[in-house]
C-alpha cells in the first residue's frame, strides 16, 4: 500500500513555498498526499520562529500527536523550517516521537531522512549553509505542488544581510543569496505555459535581489520588467521588500510594467526615528514618507500595505504618538500590526530591562488598529461604484454561496456567482464594488473576462 503524507505550515510565504516544494520531493519518493492528517502515514510540520506565538503554537500542535505516534508504530513524524533550525536538537528533546528534523537548509534531503529514521531511528540534520543541488546554491529546482493552479510562489532570492534587532531570520535563513536572473525567468515562463497567471517574486529583502551576483546597481527593478514581460502572465507581485531599499529604479518599473500589480507592501515597523535606530532599521520616518509619496506619484491607484511592532523595548509614550503620526499620514489600506515578541539571540531580546509592560503595549494595540482601520475603510469607501478586476479564489469559507476574488491591489472582494455558471478558481471577472469595509469589499458581478482550467486540490495545509 502506497504512504501517504501531510505538510502542516506555519508562518510566510517562504514556508508555504517550501511545503509546495517539499510536497513534490515527497511524491517523487512514492508517497502520496492525504486529505486527513490523523490518517496519513507521514506528518511533516514546517515551522516558523519569526515570534513566540508561533512557537507555542507549533509545540502545542506537536505535543497532540505524541499519542497518536504511539499508537501507530509506522507512523512518521518529521519537523523542518525555521523553528528546526533554530531549535534542533531541542525539538527532540521536547518531543521525544519525532522522528526527523530538519532545517532551513537540506530540504532537499528530507526523503533520504526519512528513509534513514525508518530503519536506524530518529534523525536530527541541521546546517549552516545551504546544500548544493544540481550546482546550484539554492534548492529551488523542484518540482513544486501547488494548492493553487493559476498562482504561484518564485523564490528568488534566500537569506538576509540585515541586521534588524528583532528579527531571528538571518540566523535561519543565513546570508542573502540570490538566484541567476535567466533562471528566474525561465522559471517564470515555465508556469505560465502550465496555466499560471499570476506570479509571486519571494526573498526575504526582494530590493537588494542580485547584489551578490554583480557590482552594478541592484537588479531588481530589471527583473521586475522581464517577469512581466513573459507572455501568459497577467499579475506579477512581490514581497518581502526594504524600505531603505527601494529604489526609484524600482518604482519606475512597477509604473511602466502593465502586469506588475498596483500593491506595495513596504515595512513601517515604528513612526519614532529613535526606535527605528534602536531596531537598526536604516531609515528615518520623514525617508520613509518620502519613498512612499514617490511611490504614490509615479504608481496610479496605488495601494499600500505595511507591518507595525508595537512594544519594542524602550518604546515611550512619545515613540508610540509619533507611530500613530505616522500611520494616519500613510494612510495605509491595511497593516499587519504586531506585539513585539523576543526570539533568542537577537540585539532585542537582550533588552530585557527596557520591556514595555504588556498592559500598556495592548493598550497601544488597540489604539493603532483604530487608526489602521479608519484609514481602510476611508480608501475602501473610494472604491464604491468602480468596476474592479478581479481573480476569482472561490467560495467564502462563511459563505460557500458567495465568492472572493482579489483585486490588482490585493483587495478581498465578495460577490455572488453567475446564475447558472459556475467560475472555477483563476478566472478573472469584473466586479462592480458596491459596498466597504476595512478588510473586504463586495459587489456585484458585471462580466467574465477570463477562464481557468480546474484541477486537483493538493492537501498542503496553512494553519
Amino acid at each position: 500500500m502506497t504512504r501517504t503524507f501531510h505538510i502542516r505550515t506555519y508562518g510566510c510565504q517562504m514556508n508555504e513555498h517550501d511545503s509546495e516544494r517539499l510536497a513534490g520531493l515527497l511524491m517523487a519518493d512514492g508517497l502520496e498526499p492525504a486529505e486527513d492528517i490523523e490518517q496519513a502515514d507521514l506528518v511533516v510540520f514546517n515551522t516558523c520562529c519569526i515570534r513566540e506565538n508561533a512557537d507555542n503554537k507549533f509545540y502545542g500542535h506537536l505535543g497532540q500527536f505524541k499519542a497518536l505516534r504511539e499508537s501507530r508504530p509506522d507512523m512518521q513524524i518529521a519537523v523542518g523550517g525555521c523553528l528546526a533550525q533554530n531549535d534542533g536538537e531541542a525539538i527532540r528533546r521536547r518531543a521525544g516521537h519525532v522522528d526527523v528534523v530538519f532545517g532551513t537548509h537540506n530540504l532537499t534531503r528530507a526523503p533520504a531522512l526519512l528513509r534513514q529514521a525508518a530503519t536506524e531511528g530518529p534523525v536530527v540534520e541541521i546546517l549552516d549553509a545551504p546544500a548544493p543541488e544540481g550546482g546550484s546554491e539554492l534548492p529551488v529546482a523542484l518540482s513544486a505542488v501547488r494548492e493553487l493552479p493559476y498562482t504561484a510562489w518564485v523564490t528568488i532570492q534566500m537569506g538576509c544581510d540585515n541586521s534588524c534587532a528583532f528579527c531571528i531570520v538571518p540566523q535561519v535563513r543565513g546570508p542573502e543569496v540570490s538566484r541567476p536572473f535567466d533562471d528566474i525567468v525561465a522559471e517564470v515562463t515555465g508556469l505560465s505555459a502550465r496555466g499560471v497567471t499570476e506570479v509571486t517574486l519571494l526573498g526575504q529583502n526582494v530590493n537588494s535581489y542580485g547584489r551578490d551576483l554583480t557590482r552594478r546597481r541592484p537588479l531588481f527593478a530589471s527583473l521586475l520588467r522581464a517577469v512581466g514581460a513573459v507572455e501568459g502572465v497577467r499579475r506579477v507581485r512581490y514581497t518581502s521588500p526594504h524600505p531603505k531599499d527601494l529604489r526609484p529604479e524600482t518604482i519606475a518599473a512597477m509604473a511602466e510594467t502593465p502586469s506588475v500589480c498596483e500593491h506595495l507592501h513596504l515595512p513601517l515597523q515604528s513612526g519614532s526615528d529613535r526606535v527605528l535606530s534602536a531596531m537598526r532599521r536604516g531609515y528615518n520616518a520623514e525617508r520613509y514618507l518620502q519613498r512612499l509619496s514617490a511611490a504614490r506619484a509615479a504608481i496610479t491607484d496605488l495601494a499600500v500595505t505595511t507591518d507595525i511592532i508595537v512594544g519594542f523595548p524602550g518604546e515611550t509614550d512619545d515613540d508610540f504618538e509619533r507611530t500613530l503620526e505616522v500611520a494616519a499620514e500613510a494612510e495605509y489600506d491595511s497593516a499587519y500590526t504586531f506585539i513585539f515578541s523576543p526570539r533568542p539571540g537577537t540585539r532585542a531580546a537582550a533588552m530585557t530591562a527596557s520591556y514595555v509592560p504588556d498592559e500598556v503595549v495592548a493598550e497601544r494595540f488597540e489604539k493603532l488598529r483604530v487608526v489602521v482601520e479608519r484609514s481602510a475603510l476611508l480608501r475602501h469607501r473610494a472604491r464604491i461604484g468602480r468596476v474592479e478586476e478581479v481573480i476569482v479564489e472561490g467560495p467564502s469559507a462563511r459563505d460557500p454561496d458567495v465568492l472572493t476574488g482579489r483585486t490588482r491591489q490585493n483587495k478581498l472582494v465578495h460577490f455572488a456567482p453567475p446564475d447558472g455558471a459556475v467560475l472555477v478558481p483563476g478566472a478573472y471577472a469584473d466586479v462592480l464594488v458596491t459596498e466597504a469595509a476595512p478588510h473586504h469589499l463586495r459587489g456585484e458581478l458585471v462580466r467574465v473576462t477570463a477562464g481557468a482550467r480546474q484541477r486537483i486540490r493538493i492537501p498542503v495545509s496553512a494553519r
